[in-house]
C-alpha cells in the first residue's frame, strides 16, 4: 500500500518510462496515489501515471509497461 508518491515508487517508474523512450519531462506523477490508479495521455500529450494507492507498489509497477504500451504506440 503506498500513501504517498517518493522517490523509491518515482524511479521505478522512471525505469519503466526510459526503457520505452518516454522522455521524463512527457511523464506527470502525482504524489498522491489513488484507487484506482491509471494511466492515460493528458489532452497536453503527456502521459499521467497514477499510482494506485491499494496492494504492492512491486506488483503494481510490474504491470506499467504494459499499460504504457498502448499510448506510445
Amino acid at each position: 500500500m503506498v500513501q504517498v508518491v517518493g522517490m523509491r515508487e518515482i524511479n521505478r517508474i522512471f525505469e519503466v518510462t526510459d526503457r520505452l523512450g518516454i522522455h521524463r519531462e512527457a511523464v506527470v506523477i502525482p504524489l498522491a496515489p489513488r484507487h484506482p490508479g491509471h494511466v492515460r495521455r493528458r489532452p497536453d500529450g503527456k502521459v499521467e501515471i497514477v499510482v494506485e494507492s491499494e496492494g504492492d507498489f512491486d506488483v503494481w509497477a510490474a504491470g506499467l509497461e504494459a499499460e504504457l504500451r498502448p499510448l506510445i504506440g
